[in-house]
């Protein structure tokens, strides 16, 4: 019979319900003086008003008033608080999992000359400045049209069939809505081409400006892409220049084809985008040259995510995503955690994890000015948890946090980045500052490098990226099952007791290897959700 509630670690005075119980229940030992939602928590004992309340084995919270003995916690009861960092002088010791099982297991990617393995092949269409952006549409109409990577759907002729039975007086409710049509690629070993528009490149700050350029230059650097066309307008501030130097810290040896075309140079629009995609057809063409070959699951980078969490992220998808995080660790790949406004608790666990001392103080220097800078504006760490966050249990922003930072598993934490720097270390966790918007956040995740992305979700989200394959976990059966156009890899069975987190773990790895392959297709890159927004250095929670 699966289990009614989860302690998560001994010491916590706070149950997780993994079903709905009712006042008068006794589970665990404890009554309950109240109803308790699924995935909400109570208290295995009386709080006084100013009790830390414990998950994770740390502080997750602190009562406002008395809570009784089986009383659900709220945010009436319960407000955010967390346990002070410290620097330790002792590093955590890790017990690498066995991963005898995937010796010698290899994925089919395409090997760029700089040695990297990606796990698709794009080419990429950007530009420098929004001026740009309309020239950007025009080629994105023209190229997916044209070379057959246009994403069709249903909803254009299901309105033009609405319309033509409004004419007629015929029953709307009649018409169906008819099923998609594909198409046919010209070139069949290119996945797509890519298109990153953007709101930024001019009147932002300069600092705006270097970050977009080396974002941008991460993007064209990332071993997903065989090239890319780059359309500046001339006088913006994020210059063409920034970005080639930014590109040479990234790509030093200069072995990817990279176009640029200068509108406020050019003779007129059209001779601008008749230059632009004829190289660009040509650049395309010779990607298709490529092939898949094997390629060690060391050169997989995992991008750790999650959105639209509930009161199970922390307890089913993200530790199960931990798990396969270190089975990729332990064979010398790496994870890549970010979302710094929600490891707000978790600090001293990802501190003690950094395998030096000046690693655990610049991620504690850049969360501390991250959050001064939050509350520069009248905000701060402790208002990131959303509507939905809060209806489905996840009432203060240190139990969203403590749940979020397991998805980085227990391997050490070898690197710590700012945003937009560039992921060299493997065989470890590396830790990336971005906001916790969930598109900012994917977006970054790519342009420093990451391959593959998991994004753990009890809501549900449509979030994709335009070159990273992002694998949709749900958190429960209950979504993916609701929900199954958008999620590729239920961790519900986790929740019913039918598997163990290492065994959905272990599953997760061996799902990840095919979509790495190419063998499996996300639901995001089924739905053509190219979701790109580059991070302005303000305040974005």
């Amino acid at each position: 019979m699966p289990a009614s509630i989860q302690i998560i670690d001994p010491s916590d005075n706070a149950i997780v319900a993994l079903r709905p119980l009712a006042a008068g229940e006794t589970v665990g030992g404890v009554t309950l003086v109240t109803d308790v939602g699924a995935k909400h928590k109570f208290a295995a004992t009386a709080l006084p008003a100013g009790s830390a309340v414990r998950m994770y084995g740390t502080i997750a919270g602190r009562t406002t008033r008395d809570v009784a003995k089986g009383e659900v916690l709220t945010r009436e009861n319960t407000t955010h608080s967390v346990a002070l960092p410290e620097l330790r002088s002792e590093r955590a010791v890790w017990s690498a999992p066995d991963v005898s099982r995937w010796k010698g297991r290899t994925f089919d990617g395409f090997r760029r000359v700089d040695g990297r393995c990606g796990t698709a092949n794009y080419w990429i269409v950007l530009p420098m400045v929004f001026c740009e952006n309309r020239n950007v549409d025009v080629m994105r109409e023209a190229l997916t049209k044209g070379l057959g990577y246009a994403v069709t759907t249903p909803y254009a002729e299901f309105v033009a069939e609405l319309a033509d039975a409004h004419r007629t007086g015929a029953a709307l409710d009649a018409i169906p809505l008819p099923a998609s049509a594909g198409t046919r690629r010209v070139f069949p070993n290119v996945d797509g081409v890519k298109f990153l528009s953007h709101a930024m490149g001019c009147g932002g700050t300069r600092d705006d400006a270097r970050a977009l350029c080396g974002l941008l230059a991460g993007y064209i650097a990332h071993p997903n892409v065989a090239g890319a066309t780059v359309l500046s307008l001339g006088c913006e501030n994020a210059q063409t220049a920034q970005l080639r130097e930014e590109l040479a810290r990234r790509m030093p040896d200069g072995t990817k084809p990279v176009l640029f075309f200068e509108q406020q140079k050019s003779a007129g629009e059209r001779q601008l985008l008749e230059s632009a995609l004829r190289e660009t057809f040509r650049g395309i063409a010779a990607a298709n040259e490529l092939r898949r070959e094997p390629c060690p699951l060391s050169e997989l980078v995992l991008g750790l995510k999650c959105g639209g969490s509930d009161g199970f992220s922390g307890i089913s998808a993200n530790p199960a995503l931990g798990h396969a995080n270190d089975l990729l660790c332990a064979l010398g790949g790496s994870g890549v955690l970010c979302e710094f406004p929600e490891l707000c608790g978790a600090e001293q666990w990802l501190c003690d994890r950094c395998e030096t001392a000046p690693l655990a103080t610049k991620f504690l220097t850049l969360m501390d000015r991250y959050d001064r800078r939050a509350r520069e504006v009248g905000s701060g760490f402790e208002m990131n948890p959303s509507p939905g966050n809060i209806r489905d249990g996840l009432i203060t922003d240190a139990m969203k946090s403590l749940g979020a930072a397991r998805k980085s598993g227990t391997a050490p934490v070898v690197d710590v980045l700012d945003y937009p720097e560039p992921v060299t270390r493997r065989s470890g966790v590396t830790l990336l500052c971005t906001p916790g918007n969930d598109v900012e956040a994917t977006t970054a995740l790519t342009g420093s490098g990451c391959n593959l992305i998991v994004f753990t979700t009890g809501l549900g989200t449509p979030t994709g990226n335009p070159v990273c394959p992002v694998v949709k976990m749900s958190t429960n059966s209950e979504l993916a099952a609701r929900m199954p156009d958008i999620v590729d890899f239920d961790a519900g069975a986790i929740i019913r007791g039918e598997e163990s987190i290492a065994e959905t773990g272990a599953r997760l790895l061996d799902h990840l290897i095919e979509v790495a392959s190419g063998r499996a297709t996300t639901a995001a890159a089924r739905l053509g959700q190219d979701d790109f927004l580059p991070w302005r250095r303000g305040v974005s929670l």
